[in-house]
């Protein structure tokens, strides 16, 4: 049987996952170089079986075999071929095996790099990896085998591993379906977005053990593992925002982001991630700051397994959570060991990290990095509390109260608002000593046009001082950001007589690291102008309608047509309302609010009428109907200015951040001849 011939290449791999972790452990306290290339070379053998595994369920899922309960929970005849292959991870099972399948994809990449200079590295990293794998694995064997087939037996159908005595194979005539939120085209990649963060940081973090254990303090550690750290953080930051786009097409809040313990339990290794990439800037530069870096990426490692057991174990109710499953306390295990084990070895080499550079300005570059630093471990601990909140309410009272959206807003808002000043003052500041003098020298000019937003702003009838605030934080950060790519151009411009574009061009061309940096905090910027535009500025509401009546929300009147009932191909009754869309008393839009009922889940799903144009975005939703005559609907309307500037501050910031994975170029060379020995060399 296929499902068996799966399940046994799992066992296998967990086999040789448990094998690469012994023969590593052992090569490296015996010192047997044999042994640690058995090691590498077993975990280089689990790609490919794991990769036969992903094969044979994937092709489950596509042929419709019913009889693996997986499959059965997942898909459906009426679902098209696309989902039934992103079911993969569609469901708690395959997404965990899927998981398995990247980490194990990421620790053999790594370990086929050149080991020559630092050969002492190799088998602590394939420890850490092949551990981490093993534990992945062995939930899928021991916990959620995605291979297990339905039985009926004497106590009813249910899944096996192994056929029970005297068990009948039950092959179901149709499987349950997707979950309808998860067949939404965000969720198709989200997902993968996200575990490609989370995997990817396991990587700099068996490089930091490596180093604790080796007892190497130097930066080696951090420049080998810099761009794989930089990936992490690329696709962790794609996957929040992929996610978010699907929370405003598809849960029907009328926004992005809730506060959700599943949104915040990716968001909270995102923080530390990203503190993480600013900190090694300092060790790189000044040698300082190895306790800090050790422990964040410690954390962050901790982070995704702990955001993975939220999602995973159902301790917390979520739109996003799986069904509550048993492998929460493999999780809670595994967690405690790693950071337990991880955070004592940081101790015992507490004093040989130990920087010898003291900071000497509080102005300094490495001084505000590290402010800013504290910030997102600020915002980290709020998320953090919010999050474990109603477990230890419910340990301690045996009630689960949960933790709202403005707790976290009222919180968090300061926070954001010092991290978007620091974003603006850091990169203006020398690297070991810096003073108000210098810094106001060259801020002033950027700082003034900034102040001009405000008043402009508030001239213009707008008086909340959070939105003046803020607007004016987004314009300081653009302005500097802007006024630094023109500054150090112009200063090319004139050594090399360059055009500016050519000088501007060539500059990033040779600091793409730090350039890409400066387009990040630009698309930053940006995207915190759509955040600013929904927190504060968003109306909305909600009127039952009869067809030709119409609602009005700010500038919009909107106008109830019709409303359609429908059947599709593809297993759905679509409830289809169509609304006219009125602007200042012009007709500008038609939308079309909708329901759609899966059949196979008996689950609706509802997606929004949108109209979105940079100055705002108009969000229709279709609430309740009238069953009978359809003459009568209820619609929640939003009024959302701005939030277009959200996307399009995403698409700036990745910008920045793939051009900050490109190798700097190095100089072109000089061919020297003896008539120009003697002159000066322009290029």
């Amino acid at each position: 049987m296929l499902a068996d011939f799966g399940f046994g290449i799992l066992l296998l791999t967990f086999i040789a996952a448990l094998y690469a972790a012994g023969a590593a452990l052992y090569g490296a306290l015996k010192d047997v170089p044999a042994a640690v290339e058995s090691a590498r070379r077993a975990m280089l053998l689990t790609f490919p079986l794991i990769s036969v595994a992903s094969a044979i369920l994937v092709y489950l899922l596509a042929t419709g075999r019913f009889e693996v309960e997986y499959v059965y929970s997942v898909t459906s005849r009426s679902m098209p071929m696309y989902l039934k292959l992103t079911a993969w991870w569609g469901g708690q099972a395959g997404s965990l095996l899927f998981w398995a399948w990247l980490l194990s994809l990421f620790t053999s990449a790594v370990t086929l790099r050149k080991w020559d200079r630092d050969r002492e590295f190799l088998p602590w990293v394939v420890v850490v990896g092949s551990v981490t794998l093993a534990f992945f694995l062995g939930l899928n064997i021991f916990v959620e085998n995605p291979f297990a087939r339905l039985w009926s037996t004497v106590e009813g159908i249910g899944p096996h591993t192994f056929r029970p005595a005297g068990g009948q194979l039950f092959i179901p005539q149709d499987g349950r379906g997707l979950n309808p939120l998860l067949r939404h085209p965000g969720m198709v990649f989200h997902p993968p977005l996200l575990y490609l963060g989370f995997v990817s940081f396991t990587i700099p973090y068996a490089f930091a053990i490596a180093a604790l254990v080796t007892g190497r303090t130097d930066d080696r550690w951090v420049r080998i593992t810099r761009r794989w750290t930089l990936v992490a953080w690329l696709f962790l930051s794609l996957g929040l925002v992929v996610g978010a786009r699907w929370a405003y097409d598809v849960l029907g809040w009328g926004g992005y982001w809730g506060w959700d313990p599943v949104e915040i339990s990716a968001f909270m290794p995102w923080l530390t991630g990203t503190a993480f990439l600013h900190s090694v800037m300092i060790e790189e530069k000044r040698n300082m700051l190895k306790q800090w870096n050790m422990l964040l990426i410690i954390m962050t490692y901790d982070l995704v397994i702990f955001g993975t057991f939220l999602t995973r174990s159902g301790v917390l109710s979520s739109v996003h959570a799986f069904a509550q499953s048993a492998i929460g306390p493999a999780f809670f295990i595994f967690i405690g060991l790693t950071f337990m084990l991880s955070v004592g070895l940081l101790m015992y080499r507490w004093h040989d990290l130990k920087a010898k550079e003291q900071m000497t300005s509080l102005l300094s570059r490495e001084a505000l990095f590290l402010f800013n630093n504290l910030l997102f471990l600020s915002i980290f601990i709020v998320s953090f509390w919010g999050t474990i909140f109603p477990l230890i309410s419910e340990l301690v009272t045996g009630q689960k109260i949960t933790v709202g959206p403005p707790f976290y807003e009222r919180a968090t808002a300061p926070l954001f608002s010092a991290m978007l000043f620091l974003m603006a003052i850091a990169p203006l500041s020398a690297w070991g000593r810096s003073t108000v003098k210098t810094l106001g020298r060259i801020i002033w000019k950027p700082a003034l046009l900034s102040l001009l937003v405000p008043l402009f702003i508030f001239f213009g009838g707008i008086r909340q001082w959070a939105a003046l605030l803020g607007f004016w934080l987004v314009a300081l950060v653009t302005f500097v950001t802007l006024h630094e790519f023109w500054r150090a151009a112009r200063a090319r411009q004139k050594r090399w007589g360059e055009s500016l574009p050519v000088a501007l061009w060539r500059l990033a061309g040779r600091n793409r690291r730090r350039y890409g940096g400066y387009i990040v905090h630009l698309g930053m910027a940006l995207m915190a102008i759509g955040i600013l535009g929904i927190e504060v500025f968003q109306t909305e509401t909600q009127r039952t309608l009869s067809v030709g009546e119409s609602v009005t929300l700010e500038d919009y009147t909107v106008t109830f047509r019709d409303l359609a009932v429908f059947d599709t191909n593809d297993g759905r009754r679509v409830y289809r309302a169509v609304m006219d869309v009125y602007k200042d008393g012009q007709y500008v839009d038609e939308l079309h609010p909708r329901v759609d009922y899966y059949y196979d889940s008996q689950q609706p799903m509802t997606i929004p009428g949108l109209r979105s144009t940079l100055v705002d975005d108009l969000y229709i939703l279709l609430v309740d109907w009238e069953q009978v005559s359809l003459q009568n609907s209820t619609f929640k309307v939003y009024h959302n200015p701005l939030v277009k500037w959200l996307w399009i501050g995403t698409l700036v910031f990745m910008l920045g951040l793939f051009i900050s994975l490109l190798p700097d170029r190095e100089p072109a060379p000089v061919r020297v001849t003896a008539r120009s020995a003697a002159q000066p060399i322009r290029r």
